[in-house]
């Protein structure tokens, strides 16, 4: 089983920057020395006043020489948003400096103040990806392209630079919705589950996979890569003390954001019951026993944990990512 590191690269209004670009480089090294595979690197726009964030192409190359050998990818690319010839040319670009490690991750979006911005209608975000997913495997599989289509337009031409994996990166599609999960089945490489669905959520959604699959004829058995948001403190105490009150702010700003996991949740007083089968944070041996049944119940030979949130300490999320490494190896 291999085991990621999902980093959002937030921090709170006036926090110093500069100590935080460091904290993630040092993360970086940490997951890398401790045997972790992946490295994916969220994205949003406008996250001011409320948050700061670093952009997600600048700040994976900027993380190469420390994760050397490892995936990385965003988690995930706006992709309605973002023009896909452009994708496709960072994508490759990061693929050769990574010596072949890149996985494109993409997604919708939900927030509507990012859709404005953009230029682009939240009404159209499903095309718009659908659209962008075909132009970027074509820029990257055929040496000259012609694509018309009803948003992006491409007339006999070829990417400045084709990846080096051939025939192209995996792309992953994110989702956390049955009609997400099937158009993942037939237009992506695998779906990407969000750290928000329950147990049973994630079993109901991936048997959606495997059907849509199957009804396109193609193979079912597909492993999807699932991210998880985990703390493995000293003890079960040291753990929930440490995480609780960050994933808690992180989880009530989803629900402000529209994010459909979280809707319908009074997240103050039932916190506890929503993470518990959602989220894997304890002792080390209670989040062994929790990563091997979310293991066997999915299938999933690749999870991407989150270690650290808007007020985690860096040395707690550093030394939790050392101890994720320690328990993975023993599996």
């Amino acid at each position: 089983m291999k085991v990621g590191l999902f980093t959002a690269a937030q921090w709170h209004p006036g926090a110093d920057l500069a100590q935080g670009f460091r904290d993630l480089l040092e993360q970086g090294r940490v997951a890398r020395a401790s045997g972790f595979a992946s490295f994916l690197v969220g994205q949003h726009m406008l996250t001011g006043p409320e948050m700061q964030m670093f952009q997600t192409v600048p700040l994976m190359a900027r993380l190469l020489p420390e994760i050397e050998g490892m995936q990385i990818g965003p988690g995930v690319l706006l992709l309605p948003m973002v023009n896909p010839v452009m994708a496709a040319e960072e994508g490759a670009t990061i693929d050769w400096m990574s010596d072949g490690n890149y996985v494109l991750a993409g997604g919708l979006g939900y927030r509507d103040e990012e859709f404005e911005a953009m230029g682009t209608r939240r009404a159209d975000r499903v095309p718009r990806l659908v659209e962008a997913v075909e132009v970027i495997r074509r820029l990257w599989t055929e040496d000259r392209v012609t694509h018309h289509g009803t948003h992006y337009r491409v007339t006999g031409v070829g990417a400045s630079v084709l990846p080096k994996q051939r025939p192209h990166p995996p792309i992953w599609l994110g989702g956390d919705v049955e009609p997400a999960v099937r158009r993942a089945a037939r237009i992506a490489d695998a779906w990407l589950a969000a750290p928000a669905a329950s147990l049973d959520r994630l079993q109901a959604l991936l048997a959606v996979y495997r059907a849509e699959r199957a009804k396109h004829g193609l193979p079912t058995d597909t492993r999807c890569p699932i991210i998880r948001e985990c703390f493995v403190g000293t003890n079960a105490e040291h753990a929930r003390r440490v995480s609780r009150g960050p994933l808690l702010a992180k989880y009530q700003a989803y629900a402000a954001w529209g994010q459909s996991d979280t809707a319908g949740t009074n997240l103050a007083d039932d916190f506890d019951a929503f993470s518990a089968d959602r989220f894997l944070v304890g002792d080390a041996a209670k989040v062994r026993d929790d990563l091997q049944r979310l293991v066997e119940v999915t299938g999933t030979d690749h999870v991407l944990v989150r270690t650290q949130w808007l007020g985690t300490d860096q040395a707690e999320a550093v030394a939790a990512i050392e101890r994720i490494g320690n328990l993975v190896a023993k599996l």
